[in-house]
Formats: structure tokens, sequence, C-alpha cells
């Protein structure tokens, strides 16, 4: 897995002229258009790329934008994949190992949630301060210590000194944020209202389908991590989940994300 890791890494850098980016962005779902955002120097579609999965949700582009963002070089994932497409949580992590192999030094992460505190309300931007992993672990199987360790820490998972940035910038910028564990479960159902109040009872206060893989493969790498998610529906109200709604709902909140999001990676 490792070689076909590197193969990926090196046909993208040749493909960028060895951009070298220091900053990895994964936008989820209805937040694409963080792209906009970017001054672009380079875009590869995923089916362009060897080895490399392909987006199958709509909502999700499938490219890889390499650009700059407040004089910093970044590459943007414009969809992920997800454990319900039926990638192996390999597959679903290996484009965080190649980033990691193209130079970024952190990652930012963003999802569409449901929200299980009652205190949130659609449209919120909840900063994930820790998660629980509801799906297969991506590191069980062979370690890749090229990568990281057997049994790598969690603690600070989601890096605290990132959280405190974001908290000292949405103050200046007037960005309400809210503050949470994500929980994060296989999909593609949403979730119901008996598992909500389990994720409650849990310690959750969002849940989805995505996210938890990455940012443990991100840590087995000593890569730190800031995560967003957008509450895009209340788990605990008697409203039916809506795909199209959350999309709705991520493009809204998305333009919040993006201020808080350029004014992180500025400050790096």
């Amino acid at each position: 897995m490792y070689e076909e890791i590197k193969q990926c890494a090196d046909f993208i850098a040749q493909r960028t002229r060895a951009f070298d980016p220091e900053v990895g962005i994964i936008l989820g779902t209805g937040l694409g258009d963080f792209a906009d955002h970017i001054d672009v120097k380079y875009a590869i579609d995923y089916k362009d790329i060897p080895g490399f999965p392909v987006s199958t949700v709509e909502g999700h582009k499938g490219r890889l934008i390499f650009g700059m963002i407040e004089g910093r070089r970044a590459v943007a994932m414009q969809g992920r994949f997800h454990y319900y497409e039926g990638y192996t949580m390999q597959q679903v992590t290996f484009p965080v190992r190649v980033l990691k192999l193209l130079g970024i030094r952190c990652l930012f992460v963003s999802n569409a949630s449901g929200g299980i505190n009652t205190s949130f309300r659609v449209g919120d931007l909840m900063v994930i301060t820790d998660h629980i992993n509801l799906m297969p672990n991506p590191l069980i199987g062979r370690n890749m210590s090229e990568f990281g360790p057997r049994f790598p820490d969690m603690h600070n998972c989601y890096d605290r000194e990132l959280i405190a940035r974001a908290t000292a910038i949405a103050e200046e910028e007037g960005i309400k944020l809210q503050y949470g564990v994500y929980v994060g479960g296989t999909g593609p159902t949403f979730e119901t209202q008996a598992e909500y109040r389990y994720f409650k009872a849990i310690g959750g206060d969002a849940a989805g389908m995505s996210t938890v893989p990455e940012v443990i493969v991100a840590r087995h790498m000593g890569v730190p991590v800031f995560g967003v998610s957008v509450i895009t529906n209340c788990g605990l109200s008697d409203e039916a989940g809506d795909h199209e709604d959350v999309q709705r709902q991520g493009a809204k909140a998305g333009r919040r994300m993006a201020v808080l999001f350029r004014r992180m990676i500025k400050n790096l």
C-alpha cells in the first residue's frame, strides 16, 4: 500500500510541478464552494489520478485543487470518500496519506452533520473538540511504519492551539461558534431518533458519516488537525433527513466557515 501511495503522490507532484502544499483541506457535503476562495494554480479530477478513489456522492465534485490562500500554498479536496460508498477504510483514507507525502503540515476538515446538542441550531458552526468512532478503525491491518507507530495516541486529536486561534478569530469576525464532540457512523441511512438519543447519552454533540477515519490517519502521521461541522439538521427533531437540504444548509454556513478557514490559514 505504501508504494501505491507514493506512486500516486509522485504522479500528482509531477502534474503540479512540485507545488509542495503547506495546508490540506477536506471539504464536506455542500462545502465545495470554498474552492472559489483559492487562487487556483492546478486542478486535477480524481478520475485522472492513478489509484485515487472517485467521489460518488452528490455535492462532492471530485477534484484536487492546488493554489494560494492568503499567501499560503494549499491543496483542497473538493469532495471526500465514505465507507458507505463501498470503499475500504484504506481507500477512504488513501488521499490523506497522499497529501502527507505531498508535504502538508496541517489538515483542515469540514463536514455536514446532524445536531445532537439541543442548544444547537441549523446553520451553526461546531468546532470539533473530540470524536467518538463508531466505524471500523482505518489503522486495522499491517501498520505502515513509514507513516507512524502501531499504537498512535489520540489525545489532543483536534489541535488545541488551532482551536484557540479559531476562537479568537471568530470573536474578531463576529462569527458564532459552537464546540462539541463529533460521532462518526457508517451511514448511509440518516440516524434514527433512538440512535441520536444514544449518541447524546455517550457524549456526542453532532453526528455524521465521515471525517473520523481521515483524522485518525492524519494523527497517525503526526499531522495537526482542525475540524468544523456545519449543523445542517437537528437530529432530535421530528423532521425527516433530506440530502438536498443538507447541501443547501452547508452552502449557507460555508460562507462563514470560509472566513474562519482563510483567517486561520493566514495566521498559521
